[in-house]
């Protein structure tokens, strides 16, 4: 490793756990880069072919050439084109011009600007806020040298158990175990496969973490054995703030043992979310983040299996501080009279108390022996709030498998869970969007991903949802998820529910071969979903192909994400077989020629593309892999050969 990759460090880097293979200090600038150390920026000039891939959960394409991405780990669900910062922050990126290519990894838990020929079409620049930085550049032949070589400074990716790479329903809403009973016994009774159901803020006593509602969910023991015989895992979500509320056993200790973010002055930081004035858990503290993970324990002992982490950037919808500021500065436009501008103002103090930048300079975490502003570490805070729980889960479920994944993430999260895109919203552009996020994430060791089937904001429909479930079928996490007050979008909701259990079905059948690539994946380095351009070296076309991805070795995807369309174009960098398929059991095929396509799809089929020699392994009963072949059985009990 030592030989292909290099080290460079400015200022004083903290520990952030990203990485953990050890690697030799180079001493100067990193090669090919300039460094105005007055203004704490690293320039590269780019080539005039250079791509920019990478950078995990960002918005725009799979090429980040022209436009500008703020590593800020941010609650905004509002993911439009001119937005900079999502909920996570993974900072590795792959510049490659087709003839020689690296991979840089800046390791700075802070706010870091990446302007990849924005402001100067021709310059990347990076910018630290606090340059206390480890910065890495990687060497390797190709992308996937490349992505091989960091995904092993890293280290492996997690893998959550095999009933998670099943569908799951979810909803902000579920406000009682006999909702969720009645989700199950819809989905069973249109013959729709279902492993998980999701609980979302609903289930706890007055949104306080580590409890439940005993008049909206009781006997909850019994009630999650009840789910389990039905083949249903229930996942709950948990949240980064402590409610304070005397009595409450986690606001109790975490107070009485100082384990919450503290501000300079030692008073611990009041801030308010769901259940109002919280306390922030300081995750960074060893024995506070020990601590919070034992938490879990009253849940798995429950027969509780998986978990969802949220508002874990934190989420801030105020502080304390903070309103008393607003108030005070509201009552002097009391006095005015707002012309346009004085309006704008006012706008501007109201929208000012959520996740107000200023919040994040309030409190303090003791990060190994460090006081710490929190801004400066800003992106560490849901990776060690995930990391929490899942070294927790070895003592407080042995033997056990847990289900877990979190909503805000950094490099290095990666190795105790994986992630989902955050709330998203009822757009056909994101569903292109989730397409085009899949290989970033993975390239940072983020394999087991995926976003909000249907989207969670908004009104989705029908033949969105349906397009979205055409994709979503081979992303790793498989979750229909939506936000109280939209259309209910349980797939029992919609007319089509045949074709809706058709694709299940599909996804079930594949899961032998997702499942085995997602393994592979893990233990080989590799991605799970590359862009074409990482295989198809020597076609140029492939380099502009960003709505076709290679899933696994065997197979091309090619989704349909626009609304009314019958059909794509596809371009196919060789002959390959394609596999149009409207269930496990019915599908037609054809071999098409290497070059541009025009194939139809209707709003249930979904394309699949089968690269020579290769072979595709469906089981329509869901099992293992009987042979290696990709086979199903028809009505009489005659195998099928699809390959």
């Amino acid at each position: 490793m030592i030989e292909y990759i290099r080290k460079y460090e400015f200022g004083e880097p903290y520990e952030t756990g990203a990485v953990i293979e050890e690697t030799v200090k180079t001493e100067g600038i990193p090669e090919g880069f300039r460094y105005d150390e007055e203004a704490g920026t690293f320039f590269y000039d780019l080539h005039e072919k250079d791509m920019i891939f990478g950078l995990g959960e960002t918005v725009r394409g799979i090429n980040k050439r022209g436009w500008i991405y703020v590593s800020n780990n941010s609650d905004d669900p509002a993911h439009d084109e001119n937005k900079t910062s999502l909920y996570a922050s993974q900072n590795f990126m792959i510049v490659d011009d087709g003839e020689r290519c690296f991979g840089l990894f800046v390791d700075n838990p802070g706010t870091v600007t990446f302007d990849i020929g924005y402001s100067t079409p021709g310059v990347m620049s990076i910018h630290p806020e606090y340059n206390d930085t480890s910065f890495y550049l990687v060497d390797g032949q190709t992308p996937l040298e490349i992505v091989g070589r960091f995904r092993r400074l890293i280290g492996a990716s997690y893998i959550p158990p095999k009933w998670a790479f099943g569908y799951g329903q979810s909803r902000w809403g579920y406000k009682t175990a006999d909702d969720i009973r009645e989700v199950a016994r819809r989905y069973k009774e249109l013959d729709i496969p279902i492993d998980m159901i999701y609980m979302d803020i609903d289930y706890m006593q007055d949104f306080k973490d580590f409890t439940v509602n005993p008049e909206r969910f009781p006997d909850f023991e019994d009630f999650v054995k009840e789910m389990r015989e039905e083949g249903i895992h229930l996942v709950p979500i948990i949240d980064a703030g402590v409610k304070i509320e005397d009595g409450y056993d986690v606001y109790e200790e975490g107070k009485a043992n100082g384990y919450f973010c503290k501000k300079e002055n030692g008073e611990d930081l009041v801030a308010a979310v769901w259940p109002g004035k919280v306390h922030f858990p300081d995750f960074l503290n060893d024995d506070a983040r020990r601590w919070f993970g034992k938490k879990y324990k009253v849940l798995t002992d429950a027969g509780i299996e998986g978990f969802w982490n949220d508002m874990n950037e934190p989420a801030i919808f105020y502080t304390e501080d903070h309103l008393k500021e607003v108030f005070e500065q509201v009552r002097d436009f009391e006095k005015k009279e707002l012309d346009i501008w004085g309006f704008f103002d006012f706008k501007d103090v109201v929208g000012s108390i959520a996740n107000n930048p200023e919040d994040y300079r309030r409190f303090y975490h003791d990060f190994n022996g460090r006081k710490v502003r929190h801004d400066r570490v800003h992106n560490l805070y849901g990776f060690y709030m995930t990391r929490s729980a899942s070294e927790s889960f070895e003592k407080i479920a042995p033997g056990k498998e847990i289900l877990m994944f979190s909503r805000a993430s950094y490099t290095g999260m990666h190795r105790y869970g994986g992630v989902w895109t955050g709330d998203n919203t009822s757009r056909w552009s994101h569903l292109l969007m989730n397409i085009q996020m899949m290989p970033a994430l993975g390239m940072n060791g983020f394999l087991f991903s995926g976003a909000d089937i249907g989207g969670f904001g908004g009104n989705t429909t029908e033949d969105l949802m349906m397009r979205w479930i055409e994709f979503g079928i081979f992303t790793p996490l498989f979750r229909n998820h939506s936000a109280l007050g939209t259309r209910d979008q349980e797939l029992y909701r919609f007319d089509k529910t045949e074709d809706f259990r058709n694709l299940i079905k599909l996804r079930y059948a594949l899961i032998p071969y997702i499942y085995s690539e997602f393994i592979k994946a893990v233990e080989t380095y590799d991605m799970y979903m590359k862009p074409l351009w990482f295989e198809y070296r020597n076609d140029d076309r492939c380099r502009e192909v960003e709505d076709q991805l290679l899933v696994g070795d065997s197979i091309m995807i090619a989704p349909v994400y626009e609304q009314n369309k019958t059909g794509r174009y596809v371009y196919l960098p060789e002959k390959m077989k394609l596999v149009r398929f409207r269930s496990c059991e019915d599908c037609d095929t054809e071999i098409l020629d290497k070059g541009d396509h025009y194939v139809s799809a209707a709003l249930n089929e979904v394309l699949v593309f089968i690269r020579p020699g290769k072979e595709l392994s469906l089981d329509v009963n869901g099992g293992e892999r009987r042979d290696g072949s990709f086979v199903h059985t028809n009505d009489s009990g005659t195998a099928i050969t699809v390959i």
